[in-house]
């Protein structure tokens, strides 16, 4: 049970999408129906439906075996709903849930359903679990740097019809209800400040954004001035208007702002309300902004809807223009807290202070007081807090290098990176200050209160530590995954260093490419770097490839160690280390190998099996046989046997597996007893395995 049609469609699609079977009440009668049947298990429902259960006289169901979860159980139990749902259902087990700690006056909700169940899960139990991801909490004050004259001369438009008495009731009413934040000259600067912080920190990286607007009236204006400056992509969800429209606002224009809207945009576009909250709540959901042909949002602009129970994971931004209280701030801010991929927090940007005890680092639960401490701890987090950690994330990359003593040498700081575990924590340490300074560079007072050459002196080492990323993942053909935090480091280079279209580095290079290869090379800075380059894309390839010929690549695998070492050792020189390694990357490219005999130089199935049974032979047959003749029979009679048996798919099948055992088995113990050499069951069996596992690699 729940309280929206939203959210009731919502909770009856996630049972569905994990496989149980419900039913959804469509009307009071049907939910009626419903109950009185014992073939349904399980039904979803919205609360208000019990008013026409208890309106069909004597409804009652007596059975103690149900079972009522409330979704949102801190709403609409404190009225006749709750004691209406209780005369239909008397027996059964209510179980209330809620993601919005129970403020102390509302304590009375908690009883109704028994007490709590403790221990209590608190918004910072889910944060530390990573169900949710902390929010980040910056106030803007965007309003009170608007200039003076162009309200006063907007209030003295919008007021020219009224006395001087009316003109003086409406300034108290200014003051008191913040009608100064739907004035144009504040809404208009809102709106660019709006536009240029979610285009600057968050465009093209598939995370989203929710403006908060206190009036119908208003989200629409943020629309116009939004689709004026053409920087973001925006959509307005707001409800049908009533008669009632414009009553509260400043001025009774807005009435006809309101339906005009809906007569001419709304109703032609989607037909039905119910169709326009869909339509537009999917495209902000699942549209992608880059596709011109799409009407996918980057901001989406609400009053009231939206602002509970919606699940939009890419959603995180949240820029607050309304005031909110109680229950309907934490709802409000918990719309961007919701896992995604990429996403390291939600952001809510306070435009009306309605949190800003927290922007003078005071105490937050000043302003919600009514709410116990202990639930709210964690639920945000000042900006300033993370923005407090850069100088040491900063010094911490720094601090991988302190052992390069020419600090403008890039090939000792490339050289230095050699090593895996240095390189992983260069990595690591790097997107930990990138993300850092992304924040810290979303912050109107971070930017304020940072000199201009410390701001610059980040910006400067950002590029230094992205480009030797860049240049040591190719040299040493690295392939560590940090794609989620890529969109945003991309957004804040591109923006803030101009660099144009960053590159994407993939680690390994395909050596096989000639044009790829040479590119790389092309970019190397020295004959080691062009060598290390080489060397770390063949054990690459040697890598990926070892199954096909495990006695090959481990021979090669073993010449490359060593002739890396010898140059790190100082005993091959630049030159000849770029030397060493070209020819055993031909050599491992081309799978050629001086010991091969002829007989099996256009069989390559077979040469694999050769060289990996060839050290069997050796033991067996001591001085007097020939290990190379015998081995290379035995490979090819190996392979006969594999292809005359092979089906599709059977690398799979044990039965032709294993009849294939059985016929090398017995073809080695009829070459063993001819050759007049003792082959162990041991050795046959490691040949056996070795010959198939190769052949279902290079024979699937």
């Amino acid at each position: 049970m729940t309280d929206r049609v939203d959210l009731d469609d919502q909770i009856f699609k996630t049972f569905r999408a994990c496989g149980v079977e419900m039913e959804q009440a469509t009307t009071g009668s049907n939910l009626v129906d419903m109950l009185g049947s014992p073939r349904k298990r399980l039904v979803t429902t919205v609360i208000n439906k019990f008013e026409a259960a208890v309106g069909k006289s004597g409804v009652k169901v007596d059975d103690p075996n149900i079972f009522v979860l409330v979704d949102e159980g801190h709403r609409t139990q404190h009225g006749s709903f709750h004691a209406k749902m209780r005369r239909v259902l008397p027996n059964a087990c209510y179980i209330g849930f809620t993601g919005t700690p129970v403020m102390k006056r509302d304590r009375n909700t908690v009883q109704k359903f028994g007490g709590l169940i403790l221990p209590v899960y608190t918004i910072k139990n889910a944060v530390d679990d990573k169900a949710v991801v902390r929010l980040l909490y910056e106030g803007r004050h965007v309003a009170q740097t608007v200039d003076k004259r162009a309200i006063d001369e907007w209030f003295e438009r919008v007021t020219a019809d009224l006395s001087e008495s009316q003109q003086a009731d409406l300034k108290r009413k200014y003051s008191k209800e913040g009608i100064l934040y739907q004035a144009d000259p504040v809404v208009k600067a809102i709106a660019w400040d709006v536009s240029e912080h979610y285009r600057k920190h968050w465009q093209g990286t598939g995370l989203k954004a929710q403006l908060v607007a206190p009036s119908k009236a208003t989200a629409l204006k943020y629309k116009e001035y939004l689709d004026e400056f053409g920087k973001v992509k925006s959509e307005v969800l707001i409800s049908g208007p009533d008669e009632r429209e414009g009553e509260e606002d400043i001025y009774a224009e807005n009435r006809e702002v309101v339906n005009r809207f809906w007569n001419k945009m709304v109703l032609p576009r989607y037909g039905t309300e119910r169709d326009y909250n869909r339509q537009v709540i999917a495209a902000f959901k699942h549209g992608d902004p880059t596709d011109p042909d799409a009407h996918a949002p980057e901001i989406i602009i609400v009053v009231h809807k939206l602002l509970t129970g919606f699940d939009a994971p890419c959603n995180t931004v949240l820029y607050l223009t309304r005031n909110l209280k109680d229950h309907n701030i934490l709802q409000a801010i918990a719309r961007v807290n919701r896992l995604h991929e990429g996403k390291e927090y939600g952001y809510v940007i306070d435009y009306r202070g309605i949190l800003e005890d927290l922007d003078h680092a005071l105490d937050v639960y000043g302003k919600l007081g009514e709410f116990d401490a202990a639930d709210l701890e964690g639920t945000v987090t000042d900006v300033r807090e993370i923005i407090a950690a850069l100088p040491q994330r900063h010094s911490a990359v720094w601090d991988i290098f302190k052992a390069v003593e020419n600090k403008r040498d890039q090939e000792a700081y490339e050289r230095l990176l050699i090593d895996e575990e240095l390189r992983v924590a260069f990595y690591e340490r790097f997107s930990a200050f990138a993300r850092t300074l992304a924040i810290a560079l979303s912050s109107e007072a971070f930017l304020e209160e940072t000199p201009e050459k410390k701001v610059a002196g980040y910006k400067h080492d950002l590029k230094f530590f992205y480009e030797l990323r860049q240049a040591v993942r190719r040299r040493y053909a690295e392939v560590v995954d940090f794609s989620e935090y890529e969109p945003k480091i991309k957004r804040l280079l591109d923006e803030y260093l101009r660099t144009g279209e960053v590159e994407t580095v993939v680690g390994k290079i395909d050596l096989f490419d000639e044009s790829q290869r040479e590119k790389a090379l092309g970019e190397a800075v020295s004959d080691v770097a062009k060598a290390d380059l080489i060397a770390h894309n063949v054990k690459r390839v040697i890598d990926e490839r070892w199954e096909e010929d495990p006695a090959f690549y481990q021979k090669f695998s073993k010449l490359l160690e060593d002739t890396i070492a010898a140059c790190r050792a100082g005993r091959l020189r630049e030159a000849a280390y770029l030397q060493e390694v070209l020819k055993l990357e031909k050599a491992v490219l081309t799978r050629s190998d001086e010991d091969v005999p002829a007989v099996l130089r256009q069989k390559d199935v077979a040469i694999s099996f050769y060289r990996n049974i060839r050290d069997v032979f050796a033991r067996a047959g001591g001085n007097g046989l020939d290990v190379q003749a015998c081995s290379a029979e035995a490979s090819e009679a190996i392979e006969e046997i594999i292809t005359k048996n092979r089906i599709v798919n059977w690398t799979t099948n044990i039965d032709v597996q294993n009849r294939m055992r059985q016929e090398i088995e017995d073809y080695l113990f009829g070459l063993a007893e001819r050759l007049g050499i003792e082959l162990p069951f041991d050795d046959m069996d490691a040949m056996m395995d070795k010959c198939i596992d190769i052949a279902k690699v290079r024979m699937p």
